[in-house]
């Protein structure tokens, strides 16, 4: 690895992967005028994200076209329906913006029908479950240690309580997805739905694999891909679009638009699909968000759109080597996507994850505790941290930011009891936020 990059030396243009951003620009004069709290609370959070470093890696930062888009004046319109079949008048342009919405999506990942309407990307397994399954049936998936997801089975969602669920997991020894076990709990537990795509597995799916052994048992297959939609679009990530029966996502994390979720499917069960999110699951969709999805869609088909994913990839890649560097165990020796998760137990046996995550949160670097696969912690203090790259790819940090930034997580967590070293890592934060800003002045 080579030598951290000085203030200066790090300003890698944001504009290559977001071009002409206007500034942030927001007085909040209006909300001011009726609720003073609430706008001193907006306003912080406009500082607070400015002035720190956004890891966690289900968030992002969206242009302010979106941010525009979503506070729109759509947020008074109810649009029950779909486009051209709505249960109320006046949802002409609703009904504009929702169709470029399902268009543009089409276009980026390929599929035959899409689904923009789910309020997030719970609800659009949600919808997938309530359009295929009986309560009772089974399911399939990762366990949540391993890097799955609440939505896929765990006891204390709904999930959990309707179906009957059994989870497979990765290989203790690589950290990689254990397919053959896969295989092997799927021919003895016969599910009528096996879920892929996850919340913190760190490597490619190999979605064909996956779909050959639910076509064995004869399974659906649904493909979650919440967090690296974006990266699916660019095309640097294999897509299951295709290959399996639904893919479901988020629409903001690595895509940047609109906050929501989304289905997509074939034409055979469009229908289904469409009838489990409205009526079945919700009513008047957000078409204020699902104007931001619309506009961040359009923007991800940019050129530049590619090139920014790519660098989340490559900036995760240079975070995993300088982890390594430092000694810290990486679950699966690295990654292949947005994010890193770190086990700490071998580093740093005494730090459970929550008290590295206060420590670095002290210093400007907002991260999140995470279960690792064999946890033996809490998961409300567990014995992980998850650290992604969408938000500073988006902020303009290029390899040579980004392993400055590795480095000092490792000097926090290093030092996590030690305020003057804290102090002095958030110092070099400001300097790094203040080289690059959200959104220009």
């Amino acid at each position: 690895m080579g030598v951290p990059a000085e203030a200066g030396s790090v300003t890698a243009d944001r504009h290559t992967y977001w071009p002409e951003q206007p500034a942030f620009g927001m007085d909040y004069e209006q909300v001011r005028a009726v609720d003073p709290a609430v706008a001193d609370a907006l306003a912080g959070e406009d500082d607070r994200q400015e002035e720190t470093l956004a890891m966690i890696a289900s968030e992002n930062h969206v242009s302010k076209a979106v941010l525009e888009a979503q506070g729109s004046a759509l947020t008074n319109k109810y649009a029950e329906g779909y486009p051209g079949k709505r249960y109320y008048a006046g949802c002409e342009y609703a009904d504009e913006i929702e169709q470029l919405a399902i268009d543009r999506a089409k276009e980026l990942w390929g599929a035959e029908h899409v689904n923009v309407q789910p309020h997030s990307g719970t609800q659009a397994n949600q919808a997938v479950y309530f359009a295929t399954l009986e309560p009772g049936d089974k399911i399939l998936s990762l366990d949540l240690t391993h890097g799955g997801h609440l939505s896929h089975g765990h006891p204390a969602n709904f999930v959990g309580q309707f179906y009957e669920v059994e989870q497979y997991e990765v290989d203790p020894e690589t950290g990689y997805l254990d397919y053959e076990g896969l295989a092997e709990m799927a021919d003895e537990f016969d599910p009528d739905m096996i879920v892929s795509g996850y919340s913190a597995y760190p490597r490619e799916v190999e979605w064909q694999r996956i779909q050959d052994v639910a076509d064995e048992v004869g399974a659906y297959h649904l493909a979650d891909i919440a967090h690296i939609t974006g990266l699916v679009a660019a095309g640097v990530h294999q897509s299951p679009v295709g290959v399996t029966d639904f893919v479901t996502g988020s629409t903001h994390k690595t895509i940047r638009a609109g906050r929501g979720g989304i289905v997509m499917t074939s034409e055979e069960h469009a229908d289904d699909i469409d009838n489990a999110v409205f009526p079945g699951g919700q009513g008047g969709p957000l078409m204020h968000n699902i104007a931001g999805k619309a506009v961040g869609f359009k923007e991800a088909l940019e050129p530049e759109f590619e090139e920014y994913a790519q660098q989340v990839v490559d900036n995760a890649d240079v975070l995993a080597e300088t982890f390594a560097d430092h000694g810290f165990e990486l679950v699966s020796g690295g990654t292949d996507t947005h994010l890193v998760l770190v086990d700490l137990r071998e580093s740093h046996p005494d730090l459970p994850g929550g008290e590295a995550e206060e420590a670095l949160a002290d210093a400007g670097i907002v991260l999140n505790a995470n279960t690792v696969p064999g946890e033996t912690r809490s998961p409300f203090n567990p014995s992980g941290i998850r650290a992604g790259t969408p938000g500073l790819t988006t902020r303009g940090f290029d390899e040579a930011a980004t392993e400055e930034v590795g480095e000092l997580i490792y000097r926090v967590v290093d030092n996590h009891d030690d305020e003057s070293v804290i102090d002095e890592v958030g110092d070099r934060i400001d300097e790094l936020c203040g080289a690059h800003p959200l959104y220009d002045e």
